[in-house]
């Protein structure tokens, strides 16, 4: 079958994490092998669509939190495929003035966001990689609409645990922070161990599904994860801490803990 919206050279027979993550989300840009997929993870591991949701609900607050602290510039580094609640309808909600920088390494999610950016004056999109973030900065776009000598929101929102440990993704957000003035903030989400080992163990059910696609996933703990954040930033409060539990809403505050997706937003010293 063709699709119109599909970007020549995109491979619709094996499963990609930005169209999976839509999937799970209620997205409509994703295809049979991409649900199926899914719906083996989930049947491996019940707790992935929480997981999902509760990452994604977490973004949203992340950026109005930022957005009512001032912060007008953000880039958001694996954006995905968009969807309810994205980075610059929050962030503009708060402030029409604010600028969005969108960069995902899949061409679907960066056709779909151009589509809905092309009316927006604030907010563009390119593609891009997070494992080679000089060529993220240094875009002729993203110079062009963000100011890296005013303070930028960098988002790292459940893309890290796609990097592997032998691609050095410490040193990537070291080489992100040297380019960010103070005042600047990163914010990371990032899958987290189940805290039972019931959990433990369907968790790595899933986590050996990723292994035959071409982004494995790896889970690191809070202290991993704060290292990846570095020295250079102070995590505000709550820490790092389960998504759920970070700054949650009045009618989120009785949600069920979910530490597995593992968030913080850390302001540059």
């Amino acid at each position: 079958m063709a699709y119109g919206w599909v970007p020549e050279g995109v491979d619709i027979t094996v499963p990609d994490a930005s169209r999976v993550y839509d999937y799970a989300l209620g997205g409509v840009h994703n295809f049979a092998v991409d649900r199926d997929f899914w719906h083996r993870a989930e049947a491996a591991f019940p707790e992935a669509g929480l997981v999902a949701r509760t990452n994604r609900a977490f973004l949203g607050r992340a950026v109005r939190w930022l957005a009512e602290a001032g912060v007008r510039q953000f880039l958001d580094i694996g954006s995905g495929i968009p969807t309810l609640g994205n980075v610059h309808e929050v962030a503009q909600e708060a402030n029409p003035a604010a600028r969005v920088m969108y960069v995902d390494i899949d061409p679907i999610a960066v056709q779909q966001s151009r589509s809905l950016l092309a009316d927006n004056p604030y907010a563009r999109v390119i593609e891009g990689d997070l494992r080679d973030p000089e060529t993220i900065l240094y875009h002729p776009d993203v110079l062009q609409l963000l100011d890296f000598a005013e303070p930028v929101a960098v988002l790292t929102v459940a893309v890290l645990h796609f990097v592997p440990d032998s691609a050095d993704p410490a040193g990537i957000m070291k080489r992100l922070g040297d380019a960010m003035v103070s005042g600047s903030y990163l914010v990371v989400s990032h899958l987290g161990p189940e805290v039972t080992p019931a959990g433990r163990e369907l968790q790595e059910r899933a986590r050996k599904l990723y292994e035959r696609t071409p982004t494995p996933v790896v889970i690191r703990d809070a202290a991993e994860v704060t290292e990846l954040i570095g020295s250079d930033f102070e995590i505000v409060p709550p820490g790092v801490v389960g998504a759920a539990d970070w700054h949650p809403d009045p009618d989120e505050a009785d949600d069920p803990p979910q530490p597995t997706a593992l968030v913080a937003v850390a302001r540059k010293r």
